[in-house]
């Protein structure tokens, strides 16, 4: 067993020279396995953690983890499995909060790893008692309206849930798919078949592309996104690869969208669970005035048990041909979307209403509004309707979007392009 032991003194003039600093490291022919331990004093500095093999990148904690292992067949959430190939590794350093006074990192890697994985822990199905699909909205034919929600987190990243105990939640909302969007990695993906399959729900592959400037979803199984680049190369990487990249809670504290960018992503998450806290606010859509076009999106951004909201809040409505990963990607790529904000709270928990949520989906070249009696259809230019009936068309042009519902009180309800 070898042992490396490395003090990284870590200044304000190194993070600003290198946001993500590298550790090499050499990995001899034939090493089975490998750990690696970082320590500093927390108290005042956030240091990120990550991994990249000298074929590749091999996996991203951020600040979830001081640690990880990676064996053959198994690896620490958020790192891929397989024995290390010989060659330079990096331990990479995210240099996210650095004191003044500096910060010392010590970086400690052990081959063969000393000990092994931990298990997983397993979730148990969750009981459906309704799928929102089952409501048939208003659709073109051959289509059907599925709920899902856009954003989400898992061990694999700084989520407290493992994939099942997602899906187990995702079903409890009654949606019909949810996409899976750990920080960085891809390391999630290789199972969201086998966990949607037991659980009874699509799991679509995402990864939140993830910086200090911005934050952005890659949704399809596209392989990893390499957030150091620069953001112009997520847009074209992904296009390119044939995935979906969205621009996740632009206007959204320390994490609103900063980059800057020459061609523009095709979608965007307007609709964001932190939107909650101020639904009368304006500032999504003044954002999107600058965005014309764009599909929209909605994401919970789910993390653990103790937040207040549930996957659903906001429900993502797509319209597809079916309920698998394909099919709702290509809902999206299509701008076949629609976002509903209702739901219950009982003072601790945020669910979703599915059934019952007044909704606004488009139908050919009109707008309808389902449930929706007694509400405002509000468009981009601020001009107003009343909806009148419990189903009502409106003649709509997607130019003059985004469009909305809104109570009297003036608090969003639902949105459509």
């Amino acid at each position: 067993m070898t042992t490396i032991r490395r003090t990284v003194p870590v200044t304000v003039d190194t993070q600003n020279e290198h946001r993500f600093l590298e550790v090499p490291f050499d990995v001899p022919p034939g090493t089975d396995s490998l750990e690696v331990v970082i320590r500093f004093d927390d108290a005042n500095a956030g240091i990120d953690l990550g991994c990249e093999g000298a074929s590749g990148w091999r996996g991203w904690s951020g600040g979830a983890r001081t640690e990880f292992l990676i064996h053959p067949a198994d690896a620490t959430p958020g790192y891929l499995p397989g024995a290390p190939e010989a060659g330079q590794w990096n331990v990479v350093l995210g240099l996210h909060r650095v004191p003044f006074e500096g910060v010392a990192v010590e970086v400690e890697i052990t081959m063969p790893a000393s000990r092994a994985v931990p298990p997983v822990p397993d979730a148990a199905p969750a009981t459906r008692t309704v799928r929102g699909s089952d409501r048939g909205l208003p659709a073109e034919p051959g289509l059907t309206w599925f709920a899902g929600d856009c954003h989400g987190h898992t061990i694999h990243s700084d989520g407290r849930l493992p994939i099942g105990g997602l899906a187990a939640l995702g079903v409890a909302s009654g949606l019909d798919f949810m996409a899976v969007t750990d920080h960085n990695t891809v390391s999630h993906h290789a199972h969201l078949a086998g966990e949607g399959a037991e659980h009874g729900i699509t799991l679509i592959p995402g990864q939140e592309v993830t910086t200090h400037r911005g934050h952005a979803n890659a949704f399809g199984d596209i392989g990893w996104i390499d957030f150091r680049e620069p953001a112009q190369h997520w847009v074209d990487e992904v296009e390119r690869r044939g995935g979906i990249l969205s621009i996740n809670h632009p206007i959204s504290g320390d994490c609103s969208w900063l980059h800057r960018l020459e061609r523009r992503p095709a979608a965007v998450e307007l609709w964001h669970a932190s939107w909650y806290l101020e639904l009368i606010s304006t500032a999504p859509f003044a954002w999107f005035r600058t965005w014309p076009g764009a599909t929209l999106l909605g994401g919970s951004d789910t993390h653990m048990l103790e937040e207040p909201q549930r996957p659903g809040t906001p429900t993502t409505w797509v319209a597809a041909t079916d309920a698998s990963a394909e099919a709702i990607l290509e809902g999206v790529r299509a701008g076949r979307t629609a976002i509903t904000g209702s739901g219950s709270f009982d003072g601790t928990v945020l669910t979703p209403e599915l059934m019952s949520a007044p909704a606004l989906v488009r139908l050919g070249d009109e707008l309808v509004a389902v449930d929706a009696e007694g509400l405002i259809l509000v468009d981009g230019f601020g001009r107003r309707r009343s909806v009148r009936s419990a189903r009502e068309a409106f003649a709509a042009d997607p130019a003059d979007g985004p469009f909305h519902l809104v109570l009297a009180d003036r608090r969003i309800i639902a949105l459509c392009a």
